[in-house]
């Protein structure tokens, strides 16, 4: 994931947060919201309740990888704040990948529904 496509000013995380626009599992929780800049951005959120430094630059790795791996999944136009659920921790690397892309198809059924409604 290249540096420009990161969600890092607390101020972003905040406004995508408040649009409200969420799916979530056991595993994660994705906060989604369309933008005119042509580029995707995420950021990624691990709480300090989850464990310590070390678990939770883990966790962002693993997410890291899964948002390489699966690049067709999402939209040019969009921005995503991934959020770790404690349920994640104990997850194979293999159960979060399938966890994303569910949620990120979900995200896309439903962009896919709103723009026929336009």
């Amino acid at each position: 994931m290249k540096k420009c496509n990161t969600v890092k000013n607390n101020r972003d995380f905040n406004d995508i947060i408040g649009k409200n626009n969420y799916v979530k599992d056991a595993n994660l929780m994705i906060y989604y919201n369309n933008k005119e800049k042509g580029f995707y951005r995420f950021g990624i959120s691990v709480g300090k309740k989850l464990g310590n430094a070390v678990v939770r630059n883990y966790n962002k790795r693993r997410i890291r990888n899964i948002i390489d791996k699966n690049k067709n999944l999402y939209s040019n136009e969009t921005d995503y704040i991934i959020i770790v659920r404690r349920n994640c921790l104990s997850q194979s690397f293999e159960q979060i990948n399938e966890s994303f892309v569910q949620l990120m198809n979900r995200i896309n059924q439903k962009e896919g529904a709103k723009n026929e409604k336009k």
